[in-house]
């Protein structure tokens, strides 16, 4: 089955723009609306697509945020490679939300995990790179992190014409990977 996408066909649900939202772990109720958001961003060039079957092995990585009318507003997740690093991924705010603060809620609720978790050091691949940089991350390279992450690079399919900019965040420097 091809996974084919077409530029603009996804379509996200009107949500208010003043709605409560709640941050919570995601659940299997939520799988389609994460994949919708993703989905839509992946087809405007913004983030990579995650398929369906990635979202249930990894589940238990993601936030959402809902918001009052049940709809999901945003999701990011928090997905461990080594013990001393984990990926900051799948983040997506709703375009009719953006500007709200909620991408930042999102990056927070996953930099918090990571450090009860006791993770040392978090990143993401981005094209969002001044919102990673507002909070506290640095821009680097693949070759600077550590070698587990580029495993994880080489199955992509964008590996050879990749996009993206590297951003990453000490959060124990005294435990952190050191090249």
């Amino acid at each position: 089955m091809s996974t084919l996408i077409e530029v603009g066909t996804t379509r996200l649900p009107d949500v208010r723009w003043d709605a409560n939202v709640e941050l919570r772990k995601a659940k299997m109720k939520d799988v389609e609306q994460i994949y919708t958001l993703i989905k839509y961003w992946a087809e405007r060039g913004l983030m990579l697509v995650r398929s369906h079957n990635h979202l249930y092995e990894n589940l238990r990585d993601f936030f959402v945020l809902e918001d009052e009318d049940g709809h999901v507003v945003g999701s990011g997740a928090l997905h461990i490679l080594w013990h001393d690093i984990a990926e900051v991924r799948g983040l997506a705010v709703h375009p009719e939300r953006q500007g709200q603060g909620l991408g930042r809620w999102l990056a927070l609720a996953a930099e918090r995990e990571a450090k009860d978790l006791g993770i040392p050091q978090i990143f993401a691949w981005t094209l969002q790179v001044k919102f990673f940089t507002g909070l506290g991350y640095h821009v680097t390279t693949r070759e600077n992190l550590p070698p587990k992450v580029y495993q994880e690079c080489s199955q992509c399919p964008f590996y050879d014409n990749c996009r993206e900019i590297g951003v990453t965040k000490v959060l124990d420097p005294d435990n952190a990977f050191r090249k």
